[in-house]
C-alpha cells in the first residue's frame, strides 16, 4: 500500500487543468496543461490497495492498479511501467481516451472522490517514453507462422503486438492512408495527437510487425489470397456502419455522417489538402447525437469557425450525481461536461428530429420536438413543436455493425442477432477455421479498453489455434465472450 493514511489525509480528487478555451480553440493541440509529478504521488497515495480491488473487475484489461499506484509513490517508475505494460499494451491511448470505468468501481468512490487512475496511467507511460524506458521487445524465438490482421484501431493493433511477440510473422491491412483506425481518423487531434500513435508504431515495427495501407481486403487482395498467404487471419475491421437517421428530408446536401465530417477535418489538421472538404466555418450547425462522437463533432465544429452549434440528445438530461440506477460499482449514469462541451455550443435533451426542410436541394432547417419517456417507451410532448436552422447536420448517433463489403462476403461470415460477426468462445469466427474476430466486428460499439482487451483475448487464441498452447494472456474469459 502507499500510504496506509493517505486517503484519510488527501480527500480531495485533483485532476490536470484545461488550457483557456480561448487559447485551445485556436489549435488543435490537447487541451490539457502538464501535472504536477508531486501532487500526482499525492494522488497515487489515495489508492487504498483493497483486499478485493473492484477497480481490476471495473477494467476490461484487468490492469494491475493498486499495484502501479504504489510503485509510483514510490517512485520506482520503471517497476510500475512494467505492471501498466503486463496487461496493457498502449496505456498512452486508454489514459487519454478511456472513460475510465476503473474509476466507477474504485472502492475509495463510495464516500470520496475516486482515486485518479487514468492520470497516474498516462503520466507512467509518458514518463517512460520520456526517460526511454518504452523499448522494442522481440520474440525469443520464431514460429515460421504467418498471420494477417485486419483492421488497424486498437484491437487490430493490440492482437498484432501480442502476436508478433509470440514469434509470429504478422502483417497488418488497412484500408486508410495511415495505420491507426478510428483512433487516427476519428479521435480529434484535441483528444490525443497523432504523434502518440506514431511513436507506438515505431516500436511495433522494430519488433517486426510489418504494416501495409491504402489496401482494401477483399478488393486490392483476394480472401482466397489471404488465406493462402497467411496461416491465420484476426479480423478487427470495426463497426463503421454509422446509424442513419431516415426521416423526410435525409436526402438534402449539407447532412453527414459524423464519420464523414471527422477524418477530413482530422486529415486537414495534420496538413493534408482535402478536396471538397465538409466544413462548419460560418455554419448553424446541428449535431444529432450526445455521445462521445457528437462530442467530438462539437469540438471540431467550434474549432473550424462554427457560427452557432446545437447538439441533440433524445434522452432527457442525466442526474448531476450518480443515478440509482447504476449504483457502485458500475459505471455511473450522470451528467458529464467534456472539454468540448466547455467550449461552447448548446446541448438539448429530450429532443427527437422529425423532419429536414431544405431549398435547392441543400438542407436550411429542422424540425423537432420534446419527447417525454413513458413505460419505456419516447412519447411527443404535445406542443412542443420547434424549427431550428440548420446548414449543416451532423449524424452522430453511434454505429450498427461492420460493412458487409468483399472482404466479410467474400469469406462466407456469419453474423449474430446483432449484426457482428458472430464467433464462439475462443473468438474464432464462427464456421472459418483459422480466422479470428476482435474488437467492435465482434462485439459491436464498444470502449477502447475494451478493443485491447479483445485483441489481447483473439490473439491468445490464434496464437493457441497455431501452436497448440500459448503464454499470451487472455483478459476477457471464454465464458463471458459465450455471453455475449
Amino acid at each position: 500500500m502507499a500510504d496506509i493514511r493517505g486517503f484519510l489525509k488527501h480527500t480531495e480528487r485533483e485532476t490536470p487543468t484545461r488550457r483557456p478555451v480561448d487559447l485551445r480553440l485556436m489549435d488543435w493541440k490537447e487541451v490539457y496543461n502538464d501535472f504536477d509529478q508531486n501532487s500526482l504521488k499525492t494522488q497515487a497515495s489515495r489508492c487504498m490497495d483493497c483486499g478485493i480491488p473492484f477497480c481490476h473487475n471495473g477494467c476490461p484489461l484487468g490492469n494491475l492498479i493498486p499495484e502501479w499506484n504504489t510503485l509510483v509513490y514510490k517512485d520506482q517508475w520503471d517497476a510500475g511501467i512494467d505492471r501498466l505494460h503486463a496487461t496493457n499494451n498502449f496505456p498512452e491511448f486508454t489514459g487519454r481516451l478511456c472513460p475510465a470505468p476503473c474509476e466507477a468501481s474504485c472502492v475509495l468512490g463510495i464516500n470520496q472522490p475516486a482515486v485518479t487512475i487514468k492520470q497516474v496511467e498516462v503520466e507512467l507511460i509518458e514518463k517512460a517514453w520520456d526517460e526511454g524506458t518504452v523499448a522494442p521487445v522481440l520474440p525469443s524465438e520464431k514460429t515460421g507462422r504467418k498471420v494477417a490482421v485486419v483492421g488497424s484501431g486498437p484491437a487490430g493493433l493490440a492482437a498484432a503486438q501480442q502476436m508478433t511477440r509470440a514469434g509470429h510473422d504478422v502483417t497488418v491491412f488497412e484500408r486508410a492512408d495511415r495505420i491507426g483506425g478510428l483512433m487516427r481518423y476519428g479521435i480529434p487531434e484535441f483528444k490525443m495527437e497523432k504523434r502518440f500513435i506514431d511513436r507506438r508504431l515505431e516500436q511495433m515495427e522494430a519488433e517486426g510487425t510489418r504494416f501495409r495501407t491504402s489496401v482494401n481486403v477483399g478488393v486490392d487482395i483476394t480472401v482466397d489470397r489471404l488465406r493462402t498467404d497467411f496461416d491465420a487471419v484476426i479480423l478487427a475491421n470495426g463497426s463503421t456502419i454509422g446509424r442513419d437517421l431516415p426521416i423526410p428530408g435525409r436526402e438534402f446536401d449539407g447532412i453527414h455522417q459524423a464519420m464523414e465530417f471527422l477524418p477530413q477535418a482530422n486529415r486537414a489538421a495534420r496538413g493534408d489538402a482535402v478536396d471538397g472538404q465538409i466544413s462548419a466555418e460560418g455554419k448553424k450547425v446541428v449535431i444529432i447525437g450526445g455521445g462521445d462522437t457528437g462530442a467530438d463533432c462539437l469540438g471540431t465544429a467550434l474549432r473550424q469557425g462554427a457560427e452557432v452549434v446545437h447538439q441533440f440528445e433524445i434522452m432527457p438530461k442525466p442526474p448531476i450525481s450518480r443515478a440509482e440506477s447504476t449504483p457502485w460499482p458500475t459505471y455511473p449514469l450522470m451528467y458529464r461536461v467534456s472539454s468540448a462541451h466547455e467550449e461552447g455550443g448548446e446541448r438539448v435533451f429530450s429532443v427527437n428530429t422529425e423532419r429536414f426542410t431544405g431549398s435547392d436541394g441543400k438542407v436550411t432547417s429542422l424540425q423537432a420536438h420534446e419527447v417525454a419517456m413513458v413505460n419505456g417507451r419516447f412519447e411527443k410532448v404535445e406542443g412542443s413543436d420547434f424549427e431550428l436552422e440548420a446548414d449543416l447536420v451532423l449524424l452522430a448517433m453511434g454505429f450498427v455493425g461492420p460493412e458487409r463489403d468483399d472482404l466479410l462476403d467474400e469469406l462466407g461470415a456469419a453474423y449474430d442477432g446483432r449484426g457482428n460477426v458472430a464467433r464462439d468462445a475462443e473468438f474464432a469466427a464462427v464456421g472459418l477455421p483459422g480466422v479470428f474476430v476482435a474488437g467492435d466486428a465482434g462485439r459491436g460499439q464498444s470502449l477502447i479498453v475494451w478493443a485491447i482487451a479483445e485483441g489481447r483475448s483473439a490473439a491468445a487464441a490464434a496464437d493457441r489455434y497455431l501452436s497448440g498452447s500459448t503464454l499470451l494472456p487472455s483478459p476477457i474469459t471464454p465464458t463471458l465472450v459465450a455471453q455475449r
